[in-house]
């Protein structure tokens, strides 16, 4: 296993002071980076991880942050901080720029050669990054199938992977195919990936509080999403030396 440096990072968005995870790789050369955005309960353990899988990969990887250090575990809670969130695109924007400018300025990350993972809430704001023009590589958005404002989605600069489960209730065949049409009308290189059996947040492993209905961990579909995400960044951050 290559080393890792880790680091939490502060930062001011929506109002908040947020708490990041940075991860960097062994080295002290520019590498490509990845943005990781969690689950709407919040940035966790699982998303630290996956900075820190990333990070052993080679590249500079930032997991950031959505509640001001908080992790939401109450989903009445969580519901009533992410649902205006995800109607109110110029602050789920200004949340991912945040971030983004912060993995930017990090010396190590090459600030040409950034890519950005997103799950649920964090997927929909890397979308909002997409849609807001920003310069990324490559995006992924793991059951976050979320449509933009008119027009938005033709400023998106780089390719756009999906993943969601079948029998996902919060992110439904109609959604998908919005998704879709959405994606296709605006000319992005696109693709979906629906596993399968798989529900809501399939990709993260159980937790100890209750969850919204819909929710459920599916293994070897979390193990597959991971392998496509990694397959996107191998494709759209070529790594030198």
């Amino acid at each position: 296993m290559k080393t890792v440096t880790t680091r939490t990072v502060e930062y001011a968005a929506d109002g908040l002071t947020m708490i990041g995870h940075l991860a960097l790789p062994a080295g002290t050369d520019r590498r490509p980076a990845v943005l990781v955005g969690p689950e709407g309960v919040g940035l966790s353990d699982v998303e630290r991880r996956r900075a820190e899988a990333l990070a052993e990969l080679g590249y500079v990887a930032l997991a950031f942050d959505l509640h001001g250090g908080r992790y939401l575990g109450d989903p009445e809670e969580m519901l009533a901080r992410c649902l205006p969130l995800l109607a109110e695109p110029d602050r789920m924007r200004g949340i991912g720029h945040a971030a983004l400018g912060v993995l930017s300025a990090e010396p190590r990350t090459d600030s040409d050669q950034i890519a950005a993972v997103g799950y649920g809430t964090g997927g929909a704001i890397v979308l909002e990054l997409g849609r807001d023009a920003a310069e990324l590589r490559a995006i992924a958005t793991v059951n976050a199938l979320t449509t933009g404002r008119p027009g938005d989605t033709a400023r998106i600069r780089c390719p756009v992977w999906a993943g969601v489960g079948s029998e996902d209730p919060i992110m439904p065949a109609g959604q998908r195919d919005a998704f879709a049409a959405e994606m296709q009308a605006a000319g992005v290189d696109w693709r979906l990936v629906v596993y399968g059996g798989a529900a809501h947040a399939f990709h993260h492993p159980p937790v100890d509080h209750p969850v919204v209905p819909g929710v459920g961990y599916h293994p070897r579909h979390a193990q597959r999403a991971w392998r496509d995400v990694v397959d996107l960044l191998s494709e759209c951050l070529p790594m030198e030396g």
